[in-house]
């Protein structure tokens, strides 16, 4: 079988992760690393042993596939020439800036048949994969995503760069639009939220709330799913998830610890979760999350398939994540209108309208409020 033909756009940390493990395939033949930045390129493209180019235009007719991990600010125009060019994409996370940049990089590689992968690494944890295998129809999500400040990424803020994970994840595990997005959120270093919240209700009444801060003290990467049938505990870090499953008699609403005997309430003061909340912890041995990432787009190039996160699956967690930026940007911190909003706690500019009568016209002025 031939080699895949790629090459890596990026140079950055999540970029020289991207190419020592793709250096390493023997299914790939790395041919290059571009970035414009000199210190960077050159330094992945030696560990990797492969050629550093400033830019990658001359990348487009010599290469099959390519791994895009350049700031989100660049992967829109970037990827649009790749799939113009008939090559097959892996984005990272978030696939680009805007739904209308997404819709357009989709509809690019339908019509010219090439993979557009979008780089949500998370789906490949295998406590995640354990977690959405048994829980069916969950009705309430609760994730946490914490970290401390990467001194990276500052283009986005911790939506785009760390909450858009969970966004993929909740999409992936319920069906059906989104009805309502509450979110708020707030600056601490820079010109972007660092710290937000979110909470989505679903149509089919499954509600997720999610929190993500990336000036934490320390690093948190977990989520609660409840269900019908059961509950799901994942840390994704330690790659571990506890199942609790309720006995048939709690799932039929028929325990009544009111009418319980004073013998019986001792009973289950030591067995009621033995007895009807029974667990299960499940821990898995360490994996590459990333490389069952690479591993998923060459089968999908190579097999003409889906990928597991496509550029839909990207599309649609960016657009989420718009829908609560825009709840961040709008949230009144003091309750009105006129009062400080969005994550810096600016005043609103807002638009008086003028009479019709007014001597000075009818065209609107504008006025800071407060």
């Amino acid at each position: 079988m031939n080699k895949l033909r790629m090459a890596v756009v990026g140079a950055g940390r999540l970029g020289s992760f991207h190419a020592q493990k793709l250096a390493a395939r023997k299914d790939v033949d790395l041919l290059a690393v571009a970035d414009p930045a000199s210190e960077n390129r050159n330094r992945v493209a030696e560990a990797c042993g492969v050629e550093g180019l400033p830019d990658y235009y001359t990348l487009l007719d010599k290469i099959d596939a390519a791994v895009i991990a350049a700031p989100t600010s660049l992967h829109y125009s970037i990827a649009r020439e790749f799939l113009e060019a008939g090559i097959h994409l892996l984005v990272e996370k978030p696939l680009c800036a805007t739904r209308a940049e997404a819709d357009e990089l989709v509809s690019i590689a339908a019509r010219n048949k090439v993979v557009l992968q979008a780089g949500h690494v998370e789906r490949f944890n295998p406590a995640f994969r354990a977690a959405r295998e048994e829980i069916a129809e969950p009705k309430f999500i609760e994730a946490v995503r914490a970290s401390a400040y990467p001194f990276r990424s500052t283009e986005v803020g911790v939506v785009l760069d760390v909450m858009i994970h969970d966004i993929d994840l909740v999409l992936s595990m319920v069906r059906g639009p989104l009805r309502k997005v509450d979110a708020l959120g707030f600056s601490v270093l820079g010109g972007h939220e660092d710290v937000a919240n979110a909470r989505l209700e679903f149509e089919c009444g499954c509600v997720a709330s999610l929190s993500a801060s990336r000036v934490s003290d320390g690093q948190t990467r977990r989520m609660q799913v409840w269900s019908a049938a059961g509950f799901a505990a994942i840390d994704f870090a330690a790659r571990g998830v506890k199942f609790v499953r309720p006995s048939e008699t709690l799932r039929r609403r028929r325990f009544d610890a009111d009418r319980l005997t004073p013998k019986q309430v001792e009973h289950y003061r030591a067995r009621f979760a033995e007895e009807h909340l029974p667990s299960e912890i499940k821990s898995f041995d360490a994996s590459d999350a990333l490389a069952l990432e690479q591993d998923d787009f060459v089968s999908s190039v190579r097999d003409g398939r889906r990928p597991i996160v496509d550029g839909e699956a990207g599309r649609d967690a960016l657009t989420v994540a718009g829908q609560i930026l825009a709840r961040i940007d709008a949230h009144c911190w003091n309750g009105v209108y006129s009062g400080p909003v969005g994550p810096l706690a600016k005043t609103r500019e807002h638009i008086l309208a003028v009479p019709h009568f007014a001597a000075i016209g009818s065209q609107p002025i504008h006025s800071k409020a407060g």
